[in-house]
């Protein structure tokens, strides 16, 4: 059964099994799907409220846009997994001969860059969400602002939790040309993600004050 279609209750035990995955990638794009979760109901609380007509519009994109990220996240929630699965099957190749080594190196390569490049869809896609959850903080029911200030939070656990998968990945990976190019799209990506959430979370920021 894919991992998806598992019950949240049933999710979290595989999670905190013996297992290796899902692993911390997987749970990544489950906090980014949470966060279009989230900016989404906000989007759809909007919609039909007394004093918030000239939004709806606005309000029913973000609200498409924020699903169809949900499922893109859900998604990749199996495909984080998967990767990791092959990178073991990678490993469990035969080693024996001369012959066997190189096409165990060259699988194991293609498995390592495959885990790179799950965890920084989940990170890019995740990074999406911050824009969405802005404009619900700014026109959406200010009734469910903290739910799309939760959605922020969501969103930067969702893009820095993945990119660290990315960067334990590429310290294994030979090809320097792409360790440098997903190296450079992790830093700016981590820059970028900060940034967004300090500035959303000070929108706010009376909510914080103890």
């Amino acid at each position: 059964m894919p991992i998806c279609d598992l019950s949240l209750s049933d999710f979290t035990s595989e999670l905190a099994s013996s297992s290796p995955a899902p692993g911390g990638g997987s749970a990544s794009a489950l906090a980014g799907a949470l966060s279009a979760s989230l900016s989404s109901m906000v989007a759809n609380l909007t919609i039909g409220k007394k004093g918030y007509e000239k939004h709806f519009d606005e309000m029913s994109e973000i609200a498409g846009q924020a699903q169809q990220l949900r499922k893109d996240l859900i998604t990749l929630i199996d495909a984080d997994s998967e990767s990791f699965n092959d990178f073991l099957c990678a490993m469990k190749l035969p080693k024996q001969t001369d012959e066997e080594k190189v096409i165990r190196g060259q699988k194991i390569q293609q498995a390592l860059k495959k885990s790179s490049e799950i965890p920084m869809q989940i990170a890019q896609k995740s990074f999406l969400i911050f824009d969405l959850a802005e404009k619900a903080l700014s026109n959406g029911n200010q009734n469910a602002v903290t739910d799309a200030l939760v959605s922020v939070m969501l969103a930067r656990t969702a893009v820095l939790g993945a990119l660290l998968n990315v960067r334990i990945n590429l310290q294994s990976i030979k090809d320097q040309t792409f360790v440098i190019q997903m190296s450079k799209q992790a830093d700016l990506l981590q820059h970028q993600t900060e940034d967004k959430e300090r500035t959303l979370l000070s929108m706010k920021s009376f909510l914080f004050t103890p």
